[in-house]
């Protein structure tokens, strides 16, 4: 009772606040409900805020819904239907104001101009949509404003005077999902490294939560996971995505992966409609989708029926007389003599000209040659090619364009096997029984009655039944041939003749990494198999694997596509292998074969969750599924195939060509179900290893009609006692009856949260191996390392975001090396520099900062990597001042001071510092100092240095010593000791001035010990003299110093250093602490500040330039 209590009153509170920060969300004072007699449900039906309103939604009940309801005899399907209807009626009326509201681009301007004033982005950040709704701080909700741009989620509020602004970088999102908290039974949560932010009170979450999901998805696979990821055509330019594009994407998403379609097919329409299904013998409802070169349909029972008509088997399209028995009906017709008859489609004129203009597009693309023969036996292939034949009828009409092609074709590729390595290789290992053969047959006998029934193209009925065949097994002879149907390879190899023997002819003889790893492993793949015990299967493996590598040199060749490719010729011909590879790599199993394996590690993290939610036990039990996950990656890379007798895995392919990952999925579940009890008392990982193992090497297929082949993963499988044997047949049956209710929507759903996880779990890997390589050589505390790495690379991806693509400013690379993967250019560490060095010089920062850069790009690729970037900084911090001298040495000196470097072409002329002054200097209290005993023994001491020193630093010119100069006078700007330190700096360059003319009076003949003796004869200047610099305040970038020499003036580093060392003021400039975590803690601040400056500038100009 305290538990019902507690419920209402937050059901209360949260009513309220619905009320008092959202008008929208209040309750409306009327409504219409529907009760079952009998029941204590209330179901709402309609509301409305006046009697006047909800009198008119009364009205329309009666007229479109109560009339139809005599014919229902049970209440609950009365109860039912309404439900449904409304249902439809919301979900119609919520689209068209959605179009309604993409249409008035009034509000959507108002709501861009408010985004740009409250988060000051560039143009480039493109607003996608706005909601209205609350972010919760604790307890507390605050009511406001959800932006989602194309790179940034941001928030802004403003409430009770208080002012909230939240910006959130897609890239940074480490999970996105739907949750609750104490008040809400529904919000969308951001978790990011350091924070979790939940959202609440939408009008529409549900289609809130899947924009946010799919801008999540395209932003992290653009910036991230660029390796493989190709971004749809509407979605290639980032600045142009609308939320129109978004959803078009998601529904061009769960189309390809629900008829498991190429990438590159684009879905233009869906409409309801009805099918008439000939073995049940009525319309079956469901929708239509077409693309560019398909006709799908799926009915809305899942399972029920599903139909896949590629254009190029269609023959016609034709309107038929519309009745009331058969609204707005069309008639396609296949080339096997088949008709599919829709009905009740809309808009069927528009639907039927658009239909037949790409049906002439994708005939006059490839064209199809019919088969006019009446024997039997020329009409009993799909379609003629170097590759089908075949003893079973599968159709009536061909599918290439002429026989002559065909022979011109195996005339041009001799090298290609004929037939499927197992029709050659059968007979190799011991008879099988009488009994397996009979059922062979009787499997057969069953398949030919299903296609009589169903159909035998890839344009076949696919319900229930079929599934329930496949689950059985394909039979041996027929296995090939539905795979190729399953899978709609075979459109592809219909569409492509001699493509596969041309590769193989380009790619053949070709020496590189891949063909090297490809000949490494060919000895691996099935060595247990007689058809890859001698070179004919190996040669046929080989062509299959380096005509694909050739095909896509993206993915190339990665491990266990041998061992796949190895069944598929068993079972195939050389060319249909090839296709069913494709099929397999590029839209089957996306971004599984690749350099990170990033599709595998999605469905592993998807498989947990699945564990988590079908097997609990066994997840609480093993609190890290990442044991599991590591067992399991071999059953999605392989399909089972290197850890199950072959015999046995083959039918698991089966169902993977016939149901896609999903087969898998629930496989596996399957497997750790029958395990679950001795799992769950495992001590270990190694234990729960050696459990599945032993399980997985013992099921057998009590069906095969061959001899049975071992597995690749017997150990653990000497036992000291027999080992219970599991029939295939029994565990697939057992994985569709109980976990066989996984949806392709949700699965896909599954994939774009954890592929979020995964993503960023790479970026986590690269960061420590980053910061574990960089810790031991520098001083920087490894926290603030880490806060650095994260300034370093929200550097790069804001020049992603925002700027056009530079040359020599790549993106963000997976493929290379973790240190390599980001890299920032010149203007980058510009910014960088300017934000968190400590050598801040005013105007001239910039300027150093470029020195800086090019003094970092050893290899002159005008780009860096963080190693360098935090060694400069260590220095800059941590040095010892020997260190920090030596640095800035260095950076005016060639390669970082160059001839055209923009602050040091001004001539000179007036000097201020006479070459012929002695090196004695009057002091302010009217002492002097002579510095001539010093500078003997330093010139005698640094002569002895460098014979030591192995590498010497080239000395520097007068005009890199004046860009010095004016580096350190930037340097001292503002320190609180600015006029002892100028005192200072005035006093060493005056020192280093009379060192360098001592060195250039040495060099020439003979004349060095005469001027020499004539320059330190003469008199002490006065203290008035003494000013080097007339004004302190000036620094020499405001009036030039120095002469013109006559010869080579240089000094060296040890010059330099010794004569600053002279100074004691200078030594604790260079020596004093600094402290970075201000540094930091202000960068992380004004980081995105100083860009979206320097790009409104940048534009603003552009704009001026182009007035």
């Amino acid at each position: 009772m305290q538990q019902t209590s507690e419920c209402r009153w937050k059901c209360r509170l949260v009513g309220a606040l619905d009320a008092v920060l959202d008008s929208n969300a209040r309750v409306a004072p009327f409504r219409i409900l529907l009760q079952v007699p009998g029941s204590q449900v209330y179901s709402p039906i309609a509301c409305g805020a006046t009697l006047e309103e909800i009198n008119q939604h009364w009205d329309w009940l009666e007229q479109n819904l109560l009339h139809t309801l005599s014919v229902f005899d049970n209440k609950d399907d009365i109860a039912s239907f309404v439900k449904g209807k409304v249902k439809a009626l919301i979900a119609e009326e919520t689209s068209s104001r959605l179009a309604e509201q993409e249409e008035e681009p009034e509000k959507f301007r108002e709501a861009l101009v408010k985004f740009e004033a409250r988060f000051n982005f560039p143009e480039a950040e493109k607003l996608v949509t706005y909601y209205s709704c609350c972010c919760w701080k604790g307890r507390v909700p605050r009511q406001g404003w959800l932006y989602l741009s194309i790179n940034h989620l941001c928030f802004y509020s403003f409430f009770l005077g208080k002012e909230l602004k939240l910006v959130v970088p897609w890239v940074d999102i480490q999970k996105l999902e739907r949750t609750s908290n104490v008040f809400l039974t529904d919000t969308i949560r951001i978790t990011t490294q350091n924070k979790e932010r939940d959202f609440s009170m939408f009008l529409n979450l549900d289609e809130v939560f899947k924009v946010m999901e799919q801008l999540a998805d395209v932003t992290l696979r653009r910036l991230l996971d660029n390796e493989v990821f190709d971004l749809d055509p509407d979605l290639q330019e980032p600045s142009q995505i609308t939320k129109r594009d978004l959803e078009a994407r998601a529904q061009n998403e769960f189309f390809r992966a629900f008829f498991r379609l190429p990438r590159k097919e684009k879905l233009h329409a869906v409409m309801d409609c009805s099918l008439w299904t000939p073995f049940s013998r009525c319309h079956t409802a469901g929708r239509m989708f077409t693309s560019d070169s398909y006709i799908c349909f799926a009915s809305r029972e899942d399972g029920c029926c599903k139909v896949i008509l590629p254009l190029r088997e269609v023959v016609s399209i034709e309107k038929m007389e519309d009745t009331s028995l058969l609204p707005h009906p069309i008639i396609v017709s296949i080339r096997s003599k088949v008709a599919f008859q829709f009905i009740e489609l809309r808009d069927r004129d528009s639907l039927v000209e658009a239909l037949l203009m790409r049906l002439k597009q994708v005939h006059a693309n490839h064209p199809v040659h019919y088969n006019t023969s009446a024997d039997d036996d020329m009409a009993s292939p799909v379609f003629h090619s170097t590759s089908m034949c075949s003893d079973h009828r599968f159709g009536d009409l061909d599918m290439v364009s002429s026989q002559n092609s065909e022979e011109s074709e195996k005339e041009k590729s001799p090298l290609l096997h004929p037939d499927a390595l197992f029709t050659a290789f059968q007979q190799s290992g011991s008879q099988s029984p009488d009994s397996r053969m009979s059922r062979e047959q009787i499997k057969i006998s069953l398949w030919n009655d299903h296609f009589v029934e169903y159909g035998r193209t890839v344009c076949m009925f696919r319900t229930e039944k079929i599934r329930k065949l496949v689950a059985m097994g394909i039979p041996e002879s027929l296995r090939g041939r539905l795979w190729l149907l399953f899978s709609d390879a075979v459109t592809d190899l219909a569409s492509h003749p001699g493509y596969y023997g041309n590769l193989v002819e380009e790619s053949l003889g070709k020496c590189c990494l891949v063909t090297e790893e490809i000949e490494r492993d060919l000895h691996r793949s099935l060595p247990e198999h007689p058809a890859f015990q001698n070179e004919t299967g190996i040669a046929a493996l080989r062509r299959v694997l380096t005509a694909y590598a050739h095909r896509n040199p993206r993915i190339g060749y990665c491990q266990s596509m041998n061992i796949l490719t190895s069944v598929l010729l068993l079972y195939a011909k050389e060319e249909e292998a090839f296709w069913l590879l494709v099929a397999v790599c590029e839209r089957m199993l996306p971004d599984y074969f690749n350099h990170r394996v990033i599709g595998a590690q999605v469905d592993q993290s998807v498989f947990e969750e699945l564990i988590k939610g079908h097997l609990p036990e066994l997840a609480e039990h093993m609190n890290d599924l990442s044991a599991l996950a590591s067992v399991s990656l071999s059953w999605f890379l392989t399909l089972f195939l290197s850890i199950m007798p072959l015999e046995s895995a083959v039918n698991v392919v089966d169902c993977f060509f016939y149901d896609g990952i999903k087969a898998i999925f629930q496989l596996g579940l399957a497997v750790l179900e029958a395990n679950a009890e001795d799992l769950c008392s495992s001590k270990d990982d190694g234990q729960a290893l050696m459990i599945l193992s032993r399980f997985l090497d013992h099921i057998k297929n009590e069906d095969s009609p061959g001899p049975p082949v071992g597995s690749h993963h017997t150990f653990f499988s000497d036992d000291q006692e027999p080992y219970p044997v599991t029939d295939i047949a029994d565990l697939i049956r057992d994985s569709y009856e109980k976990f066989g209710d996984q949806s392709v929507e949700q699965i896909e759903h599954l994939r774009y949260k954890h592929r979020i996880r995964v993503l960023q779990g790479h970026e986590d890997t690269t960061k420590q191996n980053v910061l574990r390589v960089v810790i031991p050589e520098v001083s920087i505390l490894p926290e603030d390392l880490e806060e650095l790495y994260d300034l370093f690379k929200r550097e790069h991806m804001m020049s992603c975001y925002w700027e056009q693509p530079r040359p020599v400013a790549p993106r963000h690379d997976p493929s290379r090396p973790y240190a390599e993967q980001y890299r920032i250019d010149a203007r980058q560490f510009t910014h960088l520099f300017q934000l968190v060095s400590p050598w801040t010089c005013g105007a001239h920062t910039e300027i150093l900062a470029e020195r800086t850069f090019r003094l970092l790009d050893d290899n002159m690729d005008q780009l860096i990597e963080f190693k360098a970037f935090v060694s400069c900084l260590d220095i800059m911090y941590n040095g010892e001042m020997n260190e920090k001298i030596k640095l800035l040495y260095r950076l005016h000196i060639p390669p970082a001071l160059t001839e055209n470097d923009r602050d040091s072409q001004s001539p000179l002329k007036n000097p201020l510092l006479s070459t012929s002054r002695p090196l004695v200097f009057g002091k302010p209290n009217g002492g002097a100092v002579d510095y001539q005993k010093q500078l003997k023994q330093m010139i005698k001491d640094l002569a002895k240095e460098k014979d030591k020193t192995e590498k010497e630093l080239p000395k520097m010119s007068q005009r890199e010593f004046i860009q010095f100069c004016k580096t350190l006078y930037s340097m001292f700007h503002e320190d609180p000791e600015e006029n002892d330190l100028y005192q200072a700096i005035a006093t060493v360059t005056t020192l280093l001035l009379q060192i360098g003319e001592v060195g250039q009076r040495s060099s020439s003949s003979g004349s060095c010990s005469q001027e020499c003796g004539e320059e330190l004869q003469a008199s002490a200047p006065s203290p008035e003299q003494d000013s080097v610099f007339a004004d302190t305040g000036k620094t020499p970038q405001d009036s030039q110093v120095f002469p013109e020499a006559e010869g080579d003036w240089t000094v060296s580093l040890e010059h330099v250093l010794a004569s600053l060392l002279t100074e004691q003021s200078l030594v604790n400039f260079f020596e004093k602490p600094l402290d970075m975590k201000s540094k930091l803690e202000n960068a992380k601040i004004n980081q995105y500040n100083l860009k979206t400056l320097e790009m409104s500038q940048s534009q603003s100009e552009l704009k001026l330039s182009n007035l």
